[in-house]
């Protein structure tokens, strides 16, 4: 008597927003049809049984979440959202797309003061656990405020002093009289792994791991060609 086994499908979460169509691509160029969620469609979760998977398209902050607990086996998240959710995930691959940095900005006249000197700093972030932990280890006692959006706002109406923020190409900065003072760290998207699917579904994992890295390693050698 044989035996067939049934395959699970690998559950993949996927971020709504700027980071969606090239992880689409991405996963495309794979073997995935990711494309059946997103672009306009409803769906937030469908199944692609041609690649034994399926997907759910959740916001991007939300993605370490449904990762770490295990209602998707693995995402593609930007690392800054992943580093200040602080999850206990796998991180086996950077994806080479999303780059961008995290900046401490201000207004052009801050340029030439001595942050430490400052008595009692204010500082606007929507990433409050990354900037606490930046301005702890430059030694400087600071009182952080979350905010969800229009981050520029603060310095602007003297909610802040500062403001702790991504930033892509500094125009946002620019337009609203800011200017970058202090680099922080580089970010790109990631593939994360739940940490017992990286053993209940080794081979799928296994196998997208080892298929995206071929891939980014081809489009690494046509960049340099």
């Amino acid at each position: 008597m044989v035996v067939t086994r049934t395959v699970q499908p690998i559950t993949i979460a996927l971020p709504k927003g700027r980071l969606l169509p090239d992880t689409q691509e991405l996963l495309d160029r794979v073997g995935y049809d990711s494309t059946v969620v997103g672009n306009g469609t409803r769906k937030l979760i469908a199944p692609d049984p041609a690649a034994q998977a399926q997907y759910l398209l959740v916001k991007p902050a939300d993605v370490p979440t449904y990762v770490q607990y295990g209602a998707a086996d693995v995402g593609i998240v930007g690392q800054d959202v992943l580093r200040e959710a602080e999850s206990d995930v796998l991180e086996p691959l950077n994806l080479g797309f999303g780059r961008c940095r995290l900046v401490v900005a201000g207004s052009p006249e801050q340029r030439e003061m001595d942050l430490r000197l400052a008595p009692h700093l204010r500082i606007a972030s929507k990433y409050p656990q990354l900037a606490r932990t930046y301005f702890q280890e430059q030694g400087i006692s600071v009182e952080i405020i979350p905010l969800q959006g229009s981050v520029e706002l603060a310095p602007l109406v003297d909610l802040a002093d500062l403001l702790v923020d991504i930033v892509q190409t500094g125009s946002t900065l620019q337009a609203n009289g800011l200017v970058e003072l202090e680099h922080i760290a580089w970010f790109e998207a990631a593939l994360i792994v739940n940490r017992a699917s990286q053993w209940t579904k080794a081979d799928q994992i296994t196998a997208l791991v080892s298929g995206l890295a071929t891939v980014l390693d081809e489009q690494e050698t046509e960049t340099v060609q």
